[in-house]
């Protein structure tokens, strides 16, 4: 056999093997990412509140969403209710005690794909107030592809969750004020390599 076609068999070879895309891994894009969470006050209305800061990384594998995972944290400084006077209670040592507990943070543990293209269930451990419990999110993939500003691969999620803030010892005026919140998720992250980013930017 000429050594022509030995390289020709070579490379049909190499073509019939099927390529496949290795797991990203996406920083979360603090200005496009909100965390919300809602609660029942008296019966009278739902107030919500953000977290401001959501620092966290999103492993993805498009092959097997089933080897995806996700980190994130959430200090307690970025609590926002809108209101000062609430944000500064919800700090105090009756609820969240963020002196002693700076930092809400989640950590996934099995992530399952859904019937539906996108749909994901992601079991995690939620730690909030020195207290860990496992929390489930009801996440969907929105896009995945280019970041058309940034040029560099992003994806983007909308999740949301229910939790019971007793669970975490933080059960203040329960049941008057709900025990369940209802927590509501959408999260931009794409793949910039932390040298590349400049102090403030913005897109």
């Amino acid at each position: 056999m000429r050594w022509s076609h030995v390289m020709l068999a070579a490379g049909l070879a190499l073509l019939a093997v099927p390529a496949f895309a290795a797991p990203v891994t996406y920083t979360f894009n603090l200005d496009h990412t909100q965390v919300r969470f809602c609660w029942d006050h008296f019966g009278f209305s739902m107030p919500c509140a953000n977290m401001n800061t959501v620092e966290g990384t999103l492993v993805y594998d498009a092959q097997d969403p089933a080897l995806s995972s996700v980190r994130v944290t959430m200090p307690m400084s970025g609590l926002d209710t809108h209101v000062p006077a609430l944000n500064m209670h919800l700090k105090e040592a009756d609820f969240f005690n963020a002196a002693q507990f700076p930092d809400i943070t989640y950590k996934s543990t099995k992530v399952i794909p859904g019937t539906k293209p996108g749909d994901l269930t992601i079991e995690g451990l939620l730690t909030a107030h020195g207290v860990t419990q496992p929390v489930t999110l009801h996440a969907h993939l929105n896009k995945i592809g280019e970041q058309p500003m940034l040029h560099v691969p992003a994806i983007g999620f909308n999740a949301s969750a229910e939790i019971q803030r007793s669970a975490f010892g933080v059960g203040a005026y329960v049941p008057m004020v709900s025990d369940a919140v209802h927590v509501s998720i959408t999260v931009e992250a794409d793949a910039r390599k932390p040298a590349g980013m400049k102090p403030g930017m913005k897109h």
